[in-house]
Formats: structure tokens, C-alpha cells, sequence
């Protein structure tokens, strides 16, 4: 290209030079450049000739979007890395082709590192503050389910099936967001309501139906808590919240629809056989 020319660049550490590397500008000095054994002491120790433009920048044809970390890491002999696989693989790219080979090894740990940790691939967050749980259901694009399981609010003693129907309302929330944590946040309050077992469904943020597993009922002396597990109820408000699933804004039909809807009590037999439903229903409401 017009008005670029090949040069010699040398002269003390602390005179300044003028980088363009792929379009991203940098200002260092020859000291940091030459401070480690790599092709850019190479470069600008006057072993090898480099290309400059009109203005007195030394061109570079290389991606300058990692430059500035390179150029940390000779200054410091450290620098911090890139958090995911990506970018460290592109900074990795850039520390060999200008032979950092301190960094090199550096990056080749982290990948290692990276490669021998276990990623969760099903994520279950425990609110602690009613601002946590505002912030998790009104900033993902998600729609929400959440279960309160609070035991110790008890202020009865409970009917004799309600630690079996407690058990298995946790079973199931479980069952739930394996099956279907890629499409839907599952979040669980421990301490936060003087609830005792409730499930709650969000689309866009709102609530669009609660299922509240306890009563009091009363027997011959005293009151006393009862938990149910309302099964079936819970699997149709689990599918009605994927109905929210990949939508952009509100639908306010879809909200009318599927709000404070009521549920008949149609009970599975078996968990094979709520599975079974479950898929077949998953099946006709994509249809």
C-alpha cells in the first residue's frame, strides 16, 4: 500500500513505539517489547525489518483484540487470563506466533484445568433474599418454577401421610428440573415464606398459578398440618409454563389462558406412568 515502507527498529529500552496491530492501537516502549525472549525482541531489536505506514505506526497483520494482554504479560510476567474456552484457545493462538513461550504454558494449564472440571449441566438456584428472587425470575428469558419447602413452619404437628407427600413433592421437583432445565429455571426457597409446600410457575416474569400442598385440618383435640401431594396438578401447570418457552414479549392471551387455571384431580399410578404422560402431552402442545 502507498506510503508504507520496511525499516529497522532498535535503539534504548525506554524510547516509545507506535503499534497497529490489526486496526487495535498500541503505545510501548522497546524495553517491554524486548523484555522476554520472543519474536518481538526479534522485531524490534534490529534483527528483522518491519513495516510502517505513513504516520510512523508498525504494522502488524495480526488479530489485536488479545495484543494488550501479550503486552501486559511481558511488562509483568503475568497477566489474567480469559474465563472461557474460547478466548483462551485465541489468546493461546497469539502467544505462539509471537513465541511468549512463558504464556504458552501458562494457557496450556488453564486448558488443562478447564478440560479435568465438571461443568453442572443442571443448576438449581436456593434463593436467600426476596431481592435474589425478584432478580432471578424478571431477568432470564426462561419461564419460572419455583417450590417453597419450608418444614420447620409448622406450627401444628403434622397428619401422618405428610412427611411421605412432603418427600415426594421434593422427589418430584427434582424429577422436573432434570428433565427439563435447559427450557425452564427451577429455583427453591428454604427460608424466605411461612409457606410450607408450594409450588409457584412464572411466564415473563409474573405469576401465572400457584399449587399449595398444605391445610389444616382438624381432629379430635387439636389442629393439625396436612401436606398433600397434588400430582397431577403440578405436571399440568409444568406444562402450561412451557408454553412461555422461546416467546420474545408477553402474549396477554396466552397469560389469560393459562392463569389461575383449575386442574381436575387425575391421578398417575406410577412414576413410569407420569412420565409417559407427561412426554406424550409435551409431544401435542408443540404440535
Amino acid at each position: 500500500m502507498s506510503g508504507e515502507t520496511k525499516t529497522v527498529i532498535k535503539g534504548n529500552s525506554s524510547k516509545y513505539v507506535k503499534l497497529n496491530v490489526g486496526g487495535s492501537l498500541h503505545y510501548t516502549t522497546i524495553g517491554t517489547l524486548t523484555k522476554q525472549d520472543t519474536m518481538l525482541r526479534a522485531m524490534f531489536s534490529g534483527r528483522m525489518e518491519v513495516l510502517t505506514d505513513s504516520e510512523g505506526w508498525i504494522l502488524i497483520d495480526r488479530s489485536g483484540r488479545h495484543f494488550g494482554l501479550i503486552l501486559n504479560f511481558l511488562r509483568d510476567g503475568s497477566a489474567p487470563l480469559p474465563e472461557t474456552r474460547r478466548e483462551l484457545i485465541e489468546v493461546l493462538q497469539e502467544a505462539k506466533y509471537y513465541l511468549v513461550q512463558d504464556l504458552v504454558a501458562l494457557i496450556e494449564a488453564a486448558l488443562t484445568k478447564m478440560d479435568m472440571t465438571i461443568e453442572p449441566i443442571c443448576k438449581v438456584p436456593l434463593i436467600t433474599s426476596h431481592r435474589e428472587e425478584q432478580h432471578l425470575i424478571t431477568s432470564t428469558q426462561k419461564p419460572v418454577v419455583k417450590l417453597i419447602c419450608n418444614r420447620h413452619n409448622n406450627k401444628y404437628s403434622y397428619t401422618s401421610n405428610s412427611d411421605d407427600n412432603l418427600l415426594k413433592n421434593l422427589e418430584l421437583f427434582d424429577k422436573l428440573s432434570l428433565r427439563f432445565n435447559r427450557r425452564v429455571l427451577f429455583v427453591k426457597d428454604v427460608i424466605g415464606s411461612n409457606e410450607i409446600c408450594c409450588w409457584f410457575f412464572y411466564g415473563h416474569g409474573t405469576k401465572i398459578a400457584e399449587v399449595c400442598c398444605t391445610s389444616i385440618v382438624y381432629g379430635t383435640d387439636k389442629k393439625h398440618t396436612k401436606v398433600e401431594f397434588p400430582e397431577a396438578r403440578i405436571f399440568e401447570e409444568t406444562l402450561n409454563v412451557l408454553l412461555y418457552e422461546n416467546r420474545a414479549r408477553p402474549d396477554d392471551e396466552l397469560m389469560q389462558a393459562t392463569r389461575g387455571g383449575t386442574v381436575g384431580a387425575t391421578g398417575y399410578h406410577s412414576d413410569d406412568d407420569a412420565d409417559d404422560k407427561l412426554d406424550r402431552e409435551v409431544r401435542m402442545r408443540r404440535k
